[in-house]
């Protein structure tokens, strides 16, 4: 990225600011209030992952999968101990998407594979050290982005998709979907898909609701289908700041559970960079004896 680019993440706009403020409750988009299954939530035990070294940019390959090969020594740089590698993707995929018809809606993919998919949302902090760490650690993850959150530097997150991580539709004001009427809900949806599809060169398979809400509404689904987006994803554990909540009573993770962060930074985060929530988020997913997988390799897109 150059300069200039990180000049421009800097000085994030005041209408994007704004537009935080409210997003800001997407953090707890993932609290499980909107999610399909209601649970208990409570925080797991801390372990904090520590402050990260400054940025030295560089990118790997596109389409890399899970963390490759446990390299002790780009994880201890920072302050973390190697994921377990996840298994090779399923030549079977346990999500089979179908070209028209209502879309399914799910926030846990079916395996018995011991992973679990990161999804990040929004687009508000664009920390260039969270680009070099996974760079580093070669972690999946998806990118729901909303455009008038990332549209002031939608530079940003292409070093990202240059790993291989994928960008799907999460609006384009972030708002709650089942108080708008349908009209306002497609324009939503289809002018956050041309935005993504133009910017990025691949149109979003997948859509996030803010907050999860009207997820399972066929207002919200007839939307989606009519503006291209081919599932509804939600969640089943959400990262807050050090600890995640669970929507499950026995808060663990399950094989297949999707998990919800966001790009954020230290005035969401009480202090804690977006590294160091990253870093955590890793670190009570090992806890738990998981591997991160990525959800699309999971994901059988429709036939062209």
């Amino acid at each position: 990225m150059s300069r200039n680019g990180l000049s421009r993440t800097r000085t994030y706009a005041a209408g994007a600011l704004a537009l935080l403020a409210f997003a800001t409750a997407c953090g707890d988009d993932g609290g499980g209030s909107a999610a399909p299954a209601a649970g208990t939530t409570a925080p797991a035990a801390s372990k904090p992952s520590g402050a990260a070294p400054a940025p030295t940019g560089g990118a790997a390959t596109a389409g890399a999968t899970a963390p490759a090969g446990a390299d002790a020594a780009a994880w201890a740089k920072w302050n973390l101990t190697p994921l377990a590698p996840a298994p090779a993707p399923p030549a079977d995929k346990p999500v089979k998407l179908q070209r028209t018809g209502p879309v399914p809606v799910f926030s846990e993919v079916k395996t018995s594979d011991k992973v679990v998919f990161i999804t990040i949302d929004d687009g508000a902090e664009k920390d260039p050290k969270f680009v070099e760490m996974l760079t580093d650690l070669k972690v999946p993850i998806s990118m729901f982005l909303t455009k008038d959150i990332v549209k002031n530097d939608y530079g940003y997150f292409k070093p990202l998709q240059a790993l291989g991580n994928h960008v799907q539709n999460h609006t384009v004001t972030h708002p709650v979907m089942s108080k708008l009427p349908a009209d306002k809900q497609k324009s939503e949806i289809c002018d956050d898909q041309a935005a993504l599809t133009q910017q990025y060169g691949t149109a979003p398979l997948l859509f996030r609701p803010p907050f999860g809400d009207g997820a399972n509404t066929p207002t919200l689904n007839t939307s989606v289908q009519e503006c291209g987006p081919r599932a509804i994803v939600l969640w089943r554990e959400s990262m807050q700041i050090h600890d995640m909540q669970y929507q499950a009573a026995d808060k663990k993770l399950k094989p297949g559970d999707i998990v919800l962060a966001h790009f954020r930074g230290p005035k969401e985060l009480k202090g804690a960079t977006m590294t160091q929530m990253f870093g955590d988020l890793l670190a009570r997913i090992q806890e738990q004896g998981f591997s991160v997988a990525r959800l699309e390799d999971y994901i059988q897109a429709p036939a062209s």
